[in-house]
């Protein structure tokens, strides 16, 4: 049994008791070192690793590519969160909340600062006119999921991930708790890709890109290593369209970016051009 926790009258921090992440992780905001973030010859500067956040954004910017939109080429900077590169002064000017991914566009006459993933993938597709309708009605739709996947994944990642996967003690109250959250969003997601093949309706979009490295990755088995935990056989629809988009090429690429860790061939610390994705 777990002894009963009685709240004190004020929180106070204690680092010893924070788990995997203790020495990132702290209750104030701001910079701990002054290091100036690289840019490459490219307009779109992204600053990253390749946590499903992360993802959604290589993802992104590569399909752009596959649709022939070179002003999409981009330098992919590595940030290594666990080292506490987020915290540097020159990353927390471009996402004060000191969070992957940031992306800076130098094509404009000042640049411009983009952070959340959410904002990242609007601001990508209406500066390209692509992966997102045009139609009121289409275009709020894909607004509608994406702004479900943003309120949505931190059940999740911080529920559900941290207490399954990192929390110092393995939790019943919380797993369950969590567990269930996901659980129903997965059927959330299976009913909604039970009568269209992607997230929004007939056609890909920035909704599938935002939902896919966070559910599309559990299901198939990357995430937490939760899939016989959590029964995805039971969201046949989730596993076809998680499948269909796995398939895609630009999604392969993009998911290999600033990823440093698993199979070697996966691998792709940073990128600078296509030509770093098959190297001589």
């Amino acid at each position: 049994m777990t002894t009963p926790y009685t709240p004190p009258r004020v929180w106070t921090w204690d680092q010893a008791n924070g788990g995997e992440f203790a020495h990132i992780n702290r209750p104030v905001a701001g910079a701990t070192h002054e290091k100036t973030l690289p840019v490459g010859k490219h307009p779109l500067q992204l600053y990253s690793l390749a946590t499903p956040n992360g993802v959604k954004v290589t993802v992104m910017l590569e399909e752009l590519l596959a649709l022939g939109h070179s002003g999409a080429e981009y330098d992919a900077w590595l940030i290594r969160i666990g080292e506490g590169d987020q915290f540097s002064s020159g990353f927390v000017e471009v996402n004060p909340n000191s969070k992957i991914p940031a992306l800076v566009d130098n094509s404009t006459d000042r640049p411009v600062r983009v952070f959340e993933s959410g904002s990242i993938l609007l601001y990508l597709a209406e500066k390209f006119g692509a992966l997102l309708p045009t139609d009121p009605a289409q275009k709020t739709e894909v607004m509608n999921w994406l702004f479900w996947q943003m309120g949505s994944a931190p059940y999740l990642g911080g529920g559900f991930g941290h207490f399954y996967a990192y929390a110092p003690e393995k939790l019943e109250y919380p797993i369950n708790r969590f567990s269930m959250e996901t659980k129903r969003q997965l059927d959330v997601l299976d009913r909604q890709l039970a009568e269209r093949p992607f997230i929004a309706g007939d056609h890909y979009s920035i909704a599938d890109i935002a939902i896919w490295p966070w559910y599309g990755a559990l299901v198939l088995g990357r995430l937490y290593d939760a899939a016989e935990f959590l029964s995805v056989s039971d969201y046949p629809n989730v596993l076809r369209w998680a499948n269909a988009i796995d398939a895609r090429p630009a999604v392969q690429r993009g998911r290999r970016v600033n990823r440093i860790w698993g199979d070697e061939s996966e691998q792709l610390a940073e990128r600078h051009s296509a030509d770093d994705f098959n190297p001589a």
